[in-house]
């Protein structure tokens, strides 16, 4: 798994790539290409090369989620 020397840097943007994003989320890219198909996580598309990318707020409010105490049957 790739590593940010310069976490500082991620903090400033506002769209960030699958392997950031991933990196974030401690998960693998493949990992969020599942969500994305399955709706979890809603990645958009860079209108040039059709690359996922991800609004810094989709990704705030998906660990927002996350967070949120959860019923038994819910499932994430």
């Amino acid at each position: 798994m790739k590593t940010y020397k310069n976490i500082k840097k991620l903090a400033n943007k506002k769209y960030f790539t699958v392997g950031e994003v991933a990196y974030i989320l401690g998960v693998t890219p493949l990992t969020l290409r599942n969500w994305d198909n399955r709706g979890k996580l809603r990645a958009r598309r860079n209108p040039i090369n059709n690359y996922r990318v991800y609004k810094f707020d989709d990704v705030e409010s998906f660990l927002r989620r996350l967070e949120k105490p959860r019923s038994s049957g819910d499932i994430i």
